[in-house]
């Protein structure tokens, strides 16, 4: 008779009331503790204000199953990525076992005496077990290493991670153990013992006890491993086990809004009693949540740029912190606790939240609580930055000039200005830096004269323009960002203007999302972006030549809004060769000029723009381009502090373009262009 490849589930302990009666009750017991544990942190949450994240719950749902499972989040950091994702899996598909077990065992056998854990399917669910249990091992092995010996800097291991590599590995071994056990009994001679290779060799090592030894061994591991599984069950609300749950859950309440969009506060509320946070209580429970979903792996800290240039800000800290008050019922002053320099030195790069595969939002937490400093305490980082708001609130700039001042550079280039005329293809919202500054103003003429010759007729708002109010909104200064704003929405709309470029990533990020909340709804274009499309309608011709160079994606183009290939395409179309940094794309490093810091000193630890610039002049390109004013800014300075102005000269895309643009001699081919009267 041909042997039927299965094998008995409750070997040896039984399949009556004595097995089933406790380890249903223990199985009961540990949901039960579970249960209780996640509603006392519920109420917890619940200290926060009222926040809707549960709109297209299909679309989240399918979102947070294709992260969990796919690791796609946690695999982005490459050598802890793949040992935990593994990990997973392993872990993973051994729960997924476990499962199959049950559902026959006491469903489909008990009541109806159906048996699928049989033949073919029998082996292969078998072998996949035990390679997944080894996986699993294996991989919790090199975490452990990885935590407790090579133990990379700043990494913090608590008593919670020992007791989760503790109770992880019994688990996993007592599995193999029981295995091992009943195999050396049942299947050590059975052509059924090499679907389970790592039992096998197991049984073969107990192949000196008698079968009464063996029996024993299996009958105390089996309920041993039982306790082991239900302790963790009922274990998960009250260790970072509960991260199984609220990582997972967390990216199901991720914000859907456009990426790195802040919330608009309503200052007319006559109900409020203050603005922005000062206590827990005034975070929304998400703030909580976020606390509770994050698992100290560091990833934030290591990409924060104030952090890795010894300033006091750690996002990891920011939010355990966070945490502690909430759970621990610390009643203190939250920028007490986060402390101030902290608070002020972020740049809002948002290379935190990026990284974060716990999709934790670090950002808002430290634009609100700068937001009640400003609003209600009138405290700024530093007399220059309280400087800056002056000149901002009198002549619509933080640079100081006068306000009738702003449209000068456009003169010698004869630029429409929409009060003018405003029959325009594009408005180009210049910004401060590009009216203001004499290195970035070079960067606006260049897109014009790009423009130009590209048949693009452009209009400017000159005086009528002013600082679209992203530094001081950064900063906290929500009252001073919507009065700016409001004044320019109604401006761009007296003009019905359909179509803005911007050269600034900054004005650009603005117009196109915050604005939207103020009534603003047109089409809002980086010039990077433009200019790429111009040279894809062929309206654009230039002459390639050997630009050595690299490329920086700034924070609010790359992160912010996920524009990277539009201005690698034009640099190549002029020609350049691009030695990549080590940090680029969405790794890329911050020019340190983001978050308002374009108007604060940096007074702590070392120059975030220094440490970029020189990992520039690593590349041994020649040429340092950005698409950014404020990087731009930064870089021009981070040169000369880095003693490399012999090295690396920074410049914009647009200046490239033009220094190789290819003219046409026809007139008629480039399009009217009108000049301003």
């Amino acid at each position: 008779m041909e042997m039927e490849f299965t094998r008995e589930i409750y070997w040896n302990v039984g399949h009556g009331f004595l097995t089933l009666g406790p380890m249903y009750l223990l199985a009961l017991t540990a949901i039960a503790i579970l249960a209780y544990g996640f509603l006392l942190r519920i109420n917890v949450y619940k200290q926060g204000q009222s926040l809707a994240r549960t709109d297209n719950p299909g679309q989240r749902t399918v979102n947070t199953i294709k992260t969990a499972l796919l690791q796609t989040s946690v695999t982005r950091v490459t050598i802890p990525g793949i040992f935990h994702g593994l990990f997973f899996w392993g872990f993973f598909l051994l729960f997924i076992g476990t499962t199959i077990i049950v559902i026959q065992a006491d469903f489909t056998d008990l009541f109806f005496g159906v048996k699928f854990l049989r033949g073919t399917f029998y082996k292969l669910f078998s072998i996949t077990l035990d390679l997944a249990g080894l996986v699993a091992v294996i991989m919790l092995g090199a975490l452990f290493v990885r935590r407790y010996i090579l133990r990379p800097e700043g990494l913090e291991t608590k008593r919670d991670d020992a007791l989760m590599h503790g109770l992880l590995f019994a688990i996993l071994l007592t599995g193999f153990i029981i295995e091992g056990a009943r195999m050396a009994v049942t299947e050590i001679d059975s052509p059924l013992a090499v679907w389970s290779p790592v039992g096998f060799v197991l049984a073969k090592s107990m192949s000196s006890l008698d079968e009464g030894g063996l029996r024993s061994l299996h009958r105390f591991t089996w309920w041993f491993h039982l306790l082991m599984a239900m302790g963790f069950i009922a274990s998960l609300p009250f260790t970072k086990f509960r991260h199984i749950l609220t990582t997972s859950l967390n990216k199901f309440f991720a914000d859907h809004g456009p990426t790195g969009k802040l919330a608009t506060l309503d200052l007319e509320d006559e109900e409020a009693e203050s603005f922005g946070v000062v206590t827990l209580q005034d975070y929304t429970w998400k703030d909580i949540f976020d606390a509770d979903a994050c698992t100290l792996c560091k990833r934030c800290q290591d990409r924060c740029p104030a952090f890795t240039t010894e300033k006091p800000l750690s996002p990891m800290k920011i939010i355990n912190q966070l945490g502690d008050m909430a759970f621990q019922g610390k009643m203190d002053a939250v920028v007490d606790t986060f402390t101030r320099d902290a608070i002020w030195a972020c740049t809002t790069c948002r290379a935190c939240q990026d990284i974060c595969p716990a999709s934790i939002e670090h950002v808002g937490k430290i634009i609100d609580v700068r937001r009640s400093l400003v609003l209600m305490e009138g405290e700024f980082p530093g007399e220059e930055v309280m400087s800056a708001m002056e000149d901002t609130e009198v002549n619509g700039n933080p640079l100081g000039f006068g306000y009738a001042s702003r449209g000068e550079w456009a003169e010698e280039l004869n630029v429409t200005v929409m009060a003018d005329n405003s029959d325009v293809d594009i408005l180009y919202f210049a910004g401060c830096f590009a009216s203001f500054d004499a290195r970035n103003t070079k960067v606006a003429k260049s897109f014009v004269t790009l423009c130009r010759e590209a048949g693009i007729k452009v209009g400017i708002l000159g005086r009528e323009e002013k600082c679209c109010g992203e530094p001081m909104r950064k900063m906290g200064n929500e009252y001073l960002y919507q009065t700016l704003a409001m004044e320019n929405i109604e401006t761009l709309e007296r003009y019905n203007v359909n179509t803005v470029v911007t050269t600034c990533p900054h004005c650009f990020n603005t117009l196109a999302k915050d604005y939207r909340d103020l009534g603003l709804d047109i089409e809002v274009i980086s010039h990077a972006v433009y200019l790429d499309r111009l040279m894809k309608d062929d309206r654009l011709s230039i002459d390639g030549a050997d630009v050595s160079c690299t490329y920086h994606d700034s924070c609010y183009l790359g992160r912010h809004n996920d524009i990277y290939d539009a201005p690698r395409q034009l640099i190549g179309a002029a020609g350049g060769t691009i030695t990549e940094m080590e940090k680029n794309r969405d790794q890329a490093f911050c020019c340190s000029a983001g978050g308002g810091r374009i108007l604060a000193e940096e007074k702590i630890g070392s120059r975030i723009n220094v440490k970029r610039v020189r990992m520039a002049a690593a590349t041994g390109a020649h040429h340092l381009l950005s698409n950014c004013p404020f990087c731009l800014t930064m870089f021009e300075d981070g040169v000369k502090g880095a003693e490399l102005e012999d090295q690396l000269i920074p410049k914009d895309i647009a200046e490239i373009l033009v220094e190789n643009l290819k003219k046409k001699t026809d007139s008629a081919a480039r399009g009217p262009f009108i000049h301003s009267k």
